[in-house]
């Protein structure tokens, strides 16, 4: 049993052999652009249409709360990723501080996060891909354009943009960074337009009452939850994805001071864009009518009578939603590659590329399991998973802060969280509220019958095939 307790020696985190180590390319513009790039996706197009349904004007608040739990979070990963400046993130923080067995289930939920989450939005990214293709005129079988459990053979648009980003992650860490800086400022600039044109036509009276459904999430008839408190629970899963910055400590010049400007400037930034883009939406029409519609900044746009604007903004989300893929692939691969150097999987997939400085092997693996799971598979039933896997690994690293902060208080740390009994407490018990409410009962039973699966194959191999399992003898 002693798998329960062995631990990584935080001191030994960051010494690897040449073979093994990844190469450091990036500065604190690409973290925050990886986070953005992360974060920003289909949920800033949809989720305030579907917010506003829910808590009225009060989705403001909505939003801030959930940047608050998210910040909570951001604050104890920049922690922790200073003073562990290595890839891995959570799973690292995991092994080193609550033992191999706790690392191994945090890695495998952070595989529901990062595969089925990318998978999920290559998915969606293909149907609007469809829309256009077909729009314009292009005859492709349908059968192409949907995967085998959804009724056709191969859903060949999301595995293409799968490949081609693992093409990229393969091509060099940097080069990805630049790609996806370059579509992070697409996608900004097109909020930035809206904002700037809804702002035009803002009416204070569509802000009252401000809290039509009240704070705390109340069922009404129907059994749909309303209110702050429920609308939270839902649009939390637009913030996640910053925490991809924190895999990529390993690749980063200057990790003590480019971790902490990622990880937390890039939650700042994402919080303050969804406030104000919900802001100049909900100011510029009813939030009843923003509340009917699936995608409530281009029906802002037409209402406004601005209707190339909002072409431009739809094709924005279309053309720059590869950034999330590439960020999720990206963090996926840096988690495989550490569990793989652990020893916890074959350590043979562990090998870094001479010239490019990536984990060229385990990068692929990645990307062929991401394009079969997106070219057959109808994700909707699994893709909350990811949801999940963030709320675990956001309970495990705010977990490793605290023991931390009691095990080892004078270690140094080059970010220290401010109130981190307040702070780490309160993501915590965020995350346990948001995994109970915001998450349907299915998919609570998914996210255990998958753990469960994950332990028995610890217990297979990775128990015994450890380094530390190896080096106790």
């Amino acid at each position: 049993m002693s798998f329960i307790t062995r631990r990584k020696p935080i001191d030994t985190i960051t010494q690897q052999d040449e073979q093994h180590r990844l190469k450091p390319t990036l500065r604190w513009p690409h973290l925050v652009a990886m986070g953005v790039g992360a974060i920003v996706g289909t949920g800033i197009y949809t989720l305030t249409g579907i917010g506003a349904g829910l808590a009225g004007p009060g989705v403001i608040l909505s939003f801030l709360l959930c940047g608050v739990i998210c910040g909570c979070a951001a604050l104890c990963y920049a922690e922790m990723a200073t003073m562990m400046p290595a890839a891995g993130s959570a799973y690292t923080y995991s092994y080193a501080v609550l033992g191999e067995l706790i690392a191994w289930i945090v890695g495998w939920s952070l595989i529901l996060e990062y595969t089925v989450g990318s998978a999920a939005v290559a998915v969606g990214w293909s149907a609007n891909f469809a829309a256009f293709i077909q729009a314009a005129g292009w005859h492709v079988p349908d059968a192409l354009l949907r995967g085998f459990q959804s009724g056709g053979l191969v859903n060949a648009p999301a595995v293409v943009m799968c490949l081609l980003v693992t093409g990229l992650l393969i091509a060099g860490t940097r080069e990805s960074a630049t790609v996806n800086f370059v579509l992070v400022g697409i996608k900004l600039a097109a909020l930035v337009l809206f904002v700037v044109l809804a702002s035009q036509a803002f009416d204070p009276s569509h802000f009252h009452p401000f809290l039509p459904y009240g704070l705390f999430a109340q069922a009404d008839a129907d059994g749909t939850k309303r209110g702050v408190l429920a609308a939270a629970a839902l649009i939390f899963f637009a913030f996640y994805g910053f925490d991809a910055v924190s895999t990529a400590a390993e690749e980063t010049i200057d990790p003590k001071r480019d971790l902490t400007i990622g990880i937390i400037g890039s939650m700042v930034l994402c919080t303050a864009i969804y406030i104000a883009v919900s802001a100049a939406a909900l100011g510029a029409a009813s939030y009843i009518d923003i509340a009917r519609t699936g995608a409530p900044l281009v029906y802002v746009l037409n209402g406004l009578h601005h209707p190339l604007a909002g072409e431009i903004v739809a094709g924005a989300a279309t053309v720059a939603l590869p950034s999330v893929v590439l960020v999720l692939l990206y963090g996926q691969s840096r988690i495989f590659f550490v569990m793989a150097r652990d020893g916890l999987l074959p350590r043979s997939l562990a090998a870094v590329h001479q010239k490019r400085g990536t984990p060229v092997l385990m990068t692929s693996l990645t990307g062929l399991v991401a394009a079969v799971l997106a070219g057959t598979l109808d994700l909707s039933q699994i893709a909350l998973l990811a949801n999940a896997g963030t709320l675990a690994a956001f309970i495990a690293v705010s977990l490793c802060l605290l023991v931390l902060r009691v095990r080892e208080p004078n270690r140094p740390r080059v970010f220290r969280v401010p109130l981190a009994w307040i702070v780490a407490p309160f993501c915590i018990i965020g995350c346990i509220y948001l995994f109970a409410v915001g998450l349907r009962d299915i998919t609570q039973k998914y996210f255990l019958y998958a753990n469960a699966v994950g332990v028995v194959l610890y217990l297979l191999y990775g128990a015994r095939a450890s380094r530390l399992a190896k080096a106790a003898g």
